[in-house]
């Protein structure tokens, strides 16, 4: 049996270069596999690894995708840009995404994972809430610009995954923007009652291998991807704290406390960003698990423990930097 091929964008990035690594894994095991790694550039000093070739191209350049999809039969698409204004945004997550998606569909491509967000559905609060419950009402470039990338990709056949947060080594938004936030409101969020949609990195991209490899695909449309049971905000907190990624002993705020706080504070954290953090924003997930025949884990709480050192090392370094200012277009 030949080789699988599998086309990944993204790469580089703090998802993609784990789908990597786990589909080089699920190689070893089962059916080979192939990687074709596309980026804009190949990472400063990246050893050659054996199964994967990079292949330099940039969604902002519907050009240079021309072919890349030739004789792939998968394709997963994890680059996207996360920050910027609309223009930016839209490039990569809109003209790229489309550019892409036709490419695909010239190539005869019958598998495709691509990644979208839970952020498309806006401001909340979301309590358990199925696919399409309610309609998405994304409220930033980003958000809005990933909806509209998620409409090419399903017209190719894609299964469209919408996760929450994602944690891990590596994260440069999550945690980091709780740092911030602890820093402009030094208080236990509305008691730390919200209930969040997350999942490790690790776990996702186990999630999007089995996706891509497994013999039985689900159905292609739009699922949640977060971990099945929601994190209680104050069970994230006190895990952070008991890890020395953050500080412990804060007091219970009310959350008009809390917004009264942020709003007289000079940090760089919206409320917006706020809201998405500490208040509900879950998203049941428990279909796509179950469809991929594949196990959750225990948990983005109890996978902290090996992320922590990365944790405690980068916000020693980024402690005077916004969480904001690491915009890119790799996911």
């Amino acid at each position: 049996m030949r080789p699988l091929t599998v086309l990944v964008t993204g790469a580089t990035g703090f998802i993609g270069s784990r789908v990597v690594s786990q589909l080089l894994n699920a190689g070893t095991i089962g059916r080979a596999i192939t990687v074709r790694a596309l980026a804009r550039a190949v990472p400063q000093g990246a050893r050659p690894l054996p199964g994967v070739t990079w292949l330099l191209a940039d969604l902002t350049d519907p050009a240079s995708l021309r072919h890349v999809a030739d004789g792939a039969d998968v394709v997963i698409h994890l680059a996207s840009r996360i920050a910027g204004d609309e223009a930016q945004c839209a490039a990569v997550n809109v003209h790229g995404t489309t550019a892409l998606a036709e490419e695909i569909r010239r190539s005869g491509v019958q598998r495709i994972v691509h990644l979208s967000t839970s952020a498309v559905y806006g401001p909340g609060p979301h309590r358990g809430i199925s696919v399409d419950a309610i309609d998405p009402s994304p409220v930033s470039a980003a958000s809005r610009t990933r909806l509209a990338g998620e409409a090419p990709m399903l017209a190719a056949g894609a299964i469209v995954l919408r996760p929450g947060l994602v944690l891990g080594a590596g994260d440069r938004w999550v945690v980091p923007t709780l740092a911030a936030l602890m820093e402009q409101v030094p208080a236990r969020w509305d008691g730390g009652r919200g209930l969040l949609s997350m999942v490790d990195v690790d776990d996702l991209a186990r999630l999007v291998t089995a996706l891509a490899t497994t013999a039985d695909a689900p159905s292609a449309g739009v699922y949640h991807a977060s971990h099945p049971r929601p994190v209680r905000n104050r069970d994230l907190m006190a895990e952070l704290a008991r890890l020395k990624v953050l500080p412990d002993g804060l007091h219970d705020w009310s959350w008009e406390e809390c917004l009264a706080q942020l709003r007289c504070s000079s940090g760089a954290v919206s409320e917006r960003q706020f809201s998405l953090l500490a208040r509900d924003h879950w998203y049941r997930s428990e279909e796509i698990w179950w469809a991929a025949c594949c196990p959750t884990g225990p948990g983005p709480v109890a996978r902290l423990v090996a992320a922590a050192p990365w944790y405690r090392a980068h916000l020693g370094r980024q402690r005077n930097v916004s969480p904001a200012a690491s915009a890119s277009h790799t996911a």
